[in-house]
């Protein structure tokens, strides 16, 4: 089984209506925000989850001090603690 087969798959829309297909890498928490680390073959990209009456949406980041806190911050984190090797289950 491949490591990408693991994860959740989710289709963003953006402003113009284009969907672009991705698989969820990370979901964290910071700063009382939560984000989302998603990525497809041709790029990766880092999302807010708000909530809005009672369903969740993925927002971009414009700020790009915030993003590179949280980057650097989830960074730190993974360095920190290593995810396992998937091949360890099997």
């Amino acid at each position: 089984m491949e490591p990408n087969e693991l994860r959740d798959h989710i289709t963003v829309e953006d402003e113009h209506g284009n969907e672009m297909d991705y698989s969820v890498e990370a979901l964290f928490d910071m700063s009382d925000h939560t984000y989302a680390l998603l990525s497809s073959e041709q790029d990766t990209v880092l999302m807010r989850v708000e909530d809005h009456e009672g369903e969740q949406h993925l927002v971009g980041i414009t700020d790009t001090e915030e993003r590179e806190a949280i980057l650097s911050a989830y960074e730190i984190a993974v360095e920190a603690n290593p995810a396992e090797d998937v091949n360890d289950f099997y």
